[in-house]
């Protein structure tokens, strides 16, 4: 935490220690006039930050400040002649404050970090000659070049050449990804190997890293319940202690007539009564938090949604680009009257013709199929083709039938007719992600109550994903508001967490306590709606957030639960028996410090 000091905090620093030296010193004097002046300048030099600062939240209307707290307090301790206690009282309450700085900037590293991952220049190619000019200035469509060991600018496709691509800082995967001709490659991504050269996808404002580092500078803006708690308890709870502190020493000072005694125990009320153990240390728990999040691959955008991920008891799943890894393959071939390789060669013969992706899969099935000519194409639903010199029908049942052509109900997803006669079928599913059935186990193991699947899907693929990855409650062939009405249900039995990708799953990404996105195969209007971001579609990383969640909610409680406690504790000793400003000092800084040294706990997650 050391390390990084700024400039600034080295010099406070030394202010401190200074004054440090200067109460030490004043302390050993004999009393008198010169001790007392040494103690006043102390005082003053020590208290002038805080002076400013209760006069700048003055100006903004905020009366009942820590600042004000620690004047009221401290000059009060002037009044009765306790100048080595007013000065102690400064100096502590300012090198507690420092120490909160310090683990609040320490703290901002594992996210300010990531302005490094946006490079200010790009090198592009115009009219034959590379130039580097800045990122913003690079148009769509143009050519940039980037060679070994350079971070990339901007979100593009190569179009020349092969490398390796480290993109652990951006998405948390520590492995080095291969990347050549046709593939996409990301702004913030390292180019770790070779010269390539690559067409731009998107502006500066648009690219990953750009978006990336939106979402983590709005995370601020939007606070947890926990946080806006504490705000609401410091705006009541600093004019009810001065209220009281006026009360105590004003009071019982009629009644006995012993103002020293009474006026002392008010000056400690206040001192020990300082929120700022709570107001520093609740916010700077759920920024740890957002920032261990963003070390593991996943962005929070606000403490609000960190909190709710730690209270999530039902989690619902998209299938397709979630569970699955949005990639077709063909699981099962079914001849009819036919053999399995003839099928597959008349299948891939005419399903070249569709851009489809199931058709593209289909395709390149047999590198050796049959020359072709397209008769014509139904998009969504399937292709005509002449395959040496038989009329073949590939797709959908309806196609089939439209063409006059009846096929057996247990047939696949692709079915497959020549010459007016089914031949077979084949049944084309997507992937199940490696780490989906892992990522359900985990999510049990945490305690998560229910755990479903909310499908537009057919009934068939989504139950053989669920089956798959362990979930038995599926809800298939849903429309976007069908998984909204079933969300608004869902909400009614817990608190609800949503993850999906796609642009069909952003109201109920909305809709949800919490909306996951997947970052790395999610359409822009899911990223933008969620709030949270898996950076590298890891499933893996849902328990381990919900983990953080946890982790820094229980840190935060512990915080408000001890500072109310030590503090109370103390105000109630210091109404009866007549306290030492110093234990004050501990029941407001000395906590304060511990709460800080607790809140950077969650950094660790």
């Amino acid at each position: 935490m050391f390390k990084h000091m700024e400039k600034e905090q080295k010099a406070e620093l030394a202010l401190l220690l200074a004054g440090a030296v200067l109460l030490v010193t004043g302390l050993m004097l004999p009393a008198g006039w010169f001790r007392t002046a040494l103690l006043l300048v102390t005082y003053a030099v020590i208290g002038f930050e805080v002076f400013k600062g209760m006069i700048e939240e003055f100006r903004e209307g905020e009366i009942f400040t820590e600042e004000a707290l620690m004047t009221v307090a401290t000059i009060g301790a002037l009044i009765l002649r306790e100048y080595p206690e007013a000065v102690a009282v400064m100096l502590f309450y300012r090198v507690g404050e420092w120490f909160a700085d310090l683990a609040v900037d320490s703290s901002r590293e594992s996210i300010s970090a990531l302005t490094e991952l946006r490079p200010d220049r790009a090198r592009v190619l115009r009219n034959g000659q590379e130039l580097i000019v800045s990122p913003e200035e690079v148009a769509l469509g143009e050519t940039m070049v980037l060679l070994p060991g350079e971070r990339v600018p901007l979100d593009g496709e190569i179009v020349s050449g092969a490398t390796t691509v480290d993109a652990s800082a951006l998405t948390g995967e520590s492995l080095p990804l291969d990347k050549g001709a046709g593939d996409e490659i990301f702004s913030g991504c390292v180019n770790v190997s070779g010269r390539v050269e690559v067409r731009v996808l998107s502006l500066a404002a648009d690219s990953a890293v750009s978006r990336i580092l939106k979402l983590t500078q709005d995370a601020s803006e939007n606070k947890s319940k926990s946080e806006d708690f504490i705000h609401r308890f410091a705006k009541y709870y600093t004019p009810s202690v001065l209220a009281a502190a006026l009360l105590l020493g004003i009071v019982p000072s009629l009644i006995t007539g012993d103002w020293n005694t009474w006026v002392h125990r008010a000056l400690v009320f206040l001192t020990v009564s300082c929120p700022c153990a709570l107001v520093v240390s609740v916010p700077l728990s759920f920024f740890c938090g957002i920032g261990c999040a963003s070390r593991h691959g996943v962005l929070v955008k606000g403490s609000a949604h960190l909190e709710a991920l730690a209270q999530a008891e039902i989690c619902a799943f998209d299938k397709t680009g979630t569970l699955t890894t949005g990639g077709f393959a063909v699981k099962r071939v079914e001849p009819a009257s036919v053999g399995s390789e003839e099928l597959i060669r008349t299948a891939a013969a005419a399903e070249r013709f569709s851009s489809h992706p199931i058709a593209q899969c289909i395709a390149a099935l047999a590198s050796d199929a049959p020359e072709a000519e397209l008769i014509y194409e139904k998009p969504g639903h399937g292709v005509k083709a002449r395959v040496e010199g038989h009329e073949v029908l590939a797709g959908n049942r309806r196609f089939l039938e439209s063409e006059g052509v009846s096929a057996p109900e247990t047939a696949g997803s692709v079915l497959i007719a020549r010459d007016g006669v089914y031949i077979g079928s084949l049944s084309v599913r997507d992937d199940v992600k490696p780490t989906a059935r892992e990522a359900i186990t985990e999510l049990k193991r945490l305690g998560i109550k229910r755990a479903v699947m909310l499908s537009g899907d057919n009934e068939s693929a989504a139950r053989e994903t669920g089956s798959a990855v362990g979930l038995s409650e599926v809800h298939a062939g849903l429309l976007p508001q069908d998984k909204v009405a079933l969300m608004q249900k869902l909400k009614t039995a817990g608190r609800t967490l949503y993850t999906g990708d796609g642009i069909n799953d952003a109201p109920v990404l909305a809709s949800a306590d919490v909306g996951v996105a997947m970052g790395g195969l999610g359409s822009d209007a899911a990223i933008e709606t969620a709030d949270v971001v898996i950076m590298d579609d890891d499933l893996n990383r849902l328990p381990r957030v919900i983990r953080i969640g946890r982790k820094t909610r229980r840190i935060a409680i512990e915080n408000i639960t001890a500072s109310l406690a030590v503090k109370f504790v103390i105000l109630g000793l210091g109404i009866f028996i007549s306290i030492p400003m110093y234990i004050a000092i501990l029941g407001d800084v000395g906590v304060l410090l511990a709460a800080t040294m607790n809140a950077l706990r969650a950094l660790k997650g």
